[in-house]
């Protein structure tokens, strides 16, 4: 197994916000978290992370747990996380952000061959390359920020709202470079999107939270038929 959750419980003072949840990835594979606004999603990734801290439970990706890891050290192990509002650096120009995302990598030449295939996949960067962060669109804003995420070179890559405040097309255009990247690169994704609808049609598995439990797990193909699932979250 290349990544899993067993049983994590994570607090925010006195109140449970992630009660017991279990997932697991195989390499190259898309999951998807899914539920509505408070369920626990994003506390999830920020858990595997490094930026939550843990109550109880374990974290495990390669047969290494790293339950307890500072967010530096997971980092350095190769997890990335594209947050949710993009936060990128809006001071700084496309390239510096681009850069921010390689400061654990010392190769120039391997991070300079990572920024070439960030640039394959958003061509707009390379146009924008000096631009203020601040100064693009929010899907631009949102390539940045993946792409900021894919310059650590991840083994795993934790996708949080990829298409929030973002219209249609550009919605589109962010599913499709989520597949090509997965295709391409073969990096395992967590993805956390209110698009339910979208994130199954991008996962292979999806896990269903409510209220911090893991309500429902399967096939994204099975829960996209699944009867609650579409009266709850597909609009149904």
């Amino acid at each position: 197994m290349f990544f899993e959750l067993k049983n994590i419980i994570v607090h925010y003072d006195r109140v449970m916000a992630v009660r017991g949840v279990s997932m697991r990835c195989e390499k190259g594979d898309i999951v998807t978290l899914i539920g509505s606004n408070g369920a626990g999603k994003t506390t999830t990734l920020r858990a595997i992370s490094g930026l939550k801290e843990i109550t109880s439970g374990e974290i495990w990706i390669e047969g290494h747990q790293i339950s307890g890891y500072p967010p530096q050290k997971i980092d350095a192990l190769g997890i990335s996380q594209v947050p949710e509002g993009r936060r990128i650096f809006p001071y700084m120009t496309v390239g510096e952000n681009l850069f921010m995302g390689a400061f654990i990598h010392k190769n120039k030449k391997e991070v300079l061959r990572v920024l070439e295939t960030v640039f394959d996949i958003f061509p707009i960067l390379h146009e924008r390359y000096k631009q203020l962060g601040e100064s693009l669109s929010g899907g631009e804003q949102q390539m940045l920020a993946i792409s900021r995420a894919l310059m650590n070179q991840p083994r795993l890559l934790l996708l949080d709202e990829p298409s929030l405040g973002l219209a249609p097309m550009m919605t589109r255009r962010i599913s499709k470079a989520i597949l090509e990247i997965n295709a391409e690169s073969g990096v395992t994704m967590i993805l956390v999107e209110q698009n339910a609808r979208m994130a199954l049609k991008l996962a292979k598995r999806g896990y269903v939270l409510e209220t911090g439990n893991v309500a429902l797990a399967d096939y994204s193909e099975n829960l996209i038929n699944n009867e609650r699932v579409v009266q709850l979250y597909l609009g149904g």
